[in-house]
């Protein structure tokens, strides 16, 4: 898992562009888990049924938490005599806890893969809905923490899906979850409780937005050591959530490996991806630009430790980038391809010194990273905090290359920080090599602070 350097004390935001089931006997199986719209409707009340699996599953979580705690470290493998290579590659590597006032996913550097799914809620009801997201907490406590699935009566469906073995490994599975606006319709008696400013994702120039891919309820983001551990995540959730929610939309992702050295990844355009960040140890820095506040925002009471969550799903044009003179390709971005140094600087950490090219003879005015972050007072509240993942989904309808980026990013307040930073970033060169087509803004929902709580209970009290 690669992670990213948290050393700038003026950190650049690295934008939205680039810088920085158990089915019932009557229910066909195709009416579960699909990758788009189109698919049967599952049994609004499968996913309760289901829950007798689930409850037994959240028993065996509690015990697995308590083992994983000496059995898994966060530094080492989990077997002494496995590498740490190895252990990336067998899925030994160490449980990523799950409890606590913000959710695990959102401060680790982007994870080696990723699934990012939105789900349409089919619960009925406000106490199904609760239901529904008890059931997702019992399974992504269970899931990060690792364990053996109980057993299961004669005759009856297994208990898991065995992708990973008889025994789950966590792998560092992290489960990050959230909510979107359109869950506060009039549906659930939710709509006095809609997070200030979590409103449908907005359309900016030069999107090219497909419906079918943006917005959703509820967001749900599986990041592990490796892909296998986020499908069977995906699959156990999917089961055990039928007639909850449904698929919406979906994407997979990875992190590639930091080339030569370091530890920030490249992107498909071949540029290091999330060179800059705020620091994610310091506290005051998360307190200021990533965690909800309501006391001093005036949100909703339920969202604090909460976090805005954009998915921002962007197609590159690599056959045409990929043509590009090398200079021309760096003047966009504002730093060396090679090494990502900034084009006035000598280390990948250098801070750009743009008060001394006020006129962007070395680092162009409407370079990418110079447009996301013109590093002025005025502008330092807009950070954000940025995860990135490539995305290659093979071949479009006319044989073109059809990868990119899957942009996530984590902030205090949507539109002083995303859309501050979207904004400035209009009519950038970089846009005749990029398409943004989809995804969506969403509230990260708060923590679960432990065995009892389950994920959105003061939302849904």
């Amino acid at each position: 898992m690669t992670s990213e350097p948290e050393e700038p004390t003026s950190p650049e935001p690295v934008s939205p562009g680039l810088e920085s089931t158990e089915p019932a006997s009557t229910e066909p199986a195709s009416a579960g888990l699909a990758a788009g719209g189109g698919c049967p409707r599952p049994g609004r009340r499968s996913f309760l049924r289901g829950l007798a699996g689930g409850v037994a599953g959240g028993v065996v979580a509690g015990g697995a938490a308590g083992a994983a705690a000496g059995y898994y470290s966060r530094s080492t493998p989990a077997d002494p005599s496995v590498s740490a290579n190895e252990a990336a590659v067998t899925g030994r590597l160490p449980a990523v806890p799950f409890h606590g006032p913000h959710q695990a996913g959102i401060l680790p550097g982007s994870s080696r893969a990723t699934a990012v799914m939105s789900f349409n809620a089919t619960a009925q009801g406000k106490a199904e809905l609760t239901e529904l997201f008890q059931t997702v907490t019992d399974r992504a406590r269970f899931l990060t923490a690792g364990g053996t699935p109980p057993p299961v009566g004669i005759d009856g469906p297994p208990a898991d899906s065995g992708v990973l073995g008889p025994t789950v490994v966590p792998d560092g599975l992290t489960v990050t979850f959230g909510v979107g606006s359109t869950l506060f319709d009039d549906r659930y008696g939710l709509a006095a409780r809609r997070p200030a400013n979590l409103t449908a994702m907005r359309s900016f120039p030069n999107d090219d937005l497909d419906p079918a891919q943006c917005g959703g309820d509820v967001i749900l983001q599986l990041s592990a050591g490796n892909s296998d551990t986020v499908i069977h995540a995906l699959r156990d959730i999917a089961k055990n959530t039928r007639g909850g929610m449904q698929v919406n939309w979906r994407i997979d992702g990875f992190s590639s490996p930091a080339r030569p050295t370091g530890t920030v990844p490249r992107n498909l355009m071949g540029f290091m991806d999330g060179v800059a960040n705020p620091a994610v140890s310091s506290a005051a820095q998360m307190d200021s630009l990533v965690w909800v506040d309501p006391t001093a925002s005036g949100e909703p009471s339920w969202t604090a430790g909460g976090s805005y969550f954009v998915v921002r799903l962007i197609r590159m044009f690599v056959e045409f980038w990929d043509r590009v003179d090398i200079e021309e390709q760096e003047t966009m971005i504002g730093r060396r391809r090679a090494t990502g140094f900034p084009l006035d600087g000598n280390s990948l950490s250098a801070t750009p010194d743009y008060a001394n090219d006020p006129t962007g003879e070395v680092i162009p005015l409407t370079a990418h990273m110079r447009l996301a972050n013109p590093r002025t007072a005025q502008t330092a509240s807009s950070v954000l905090l940025r995860r990135a993942y490539n995305y290659d989904r093979g071949l479009d309808a006319v044989g073109d290359l059809d990868m990119g980026l899957i942009f996530t990013c984590f902030q205090q307040d949507l539109k002083r920080q995303f859309e501050t930073v979207q904004t400035r970033l209009i009519g950038e060169p970089l846009i005749d090599y990029i398409s943004p087509f989809g995804g969506g803004y969403f509230l990260a929902l708060p923590g679960v602070t432990g065995p009892s709580d389950y994920y959105g209970r003061a939302l849904l009290a």
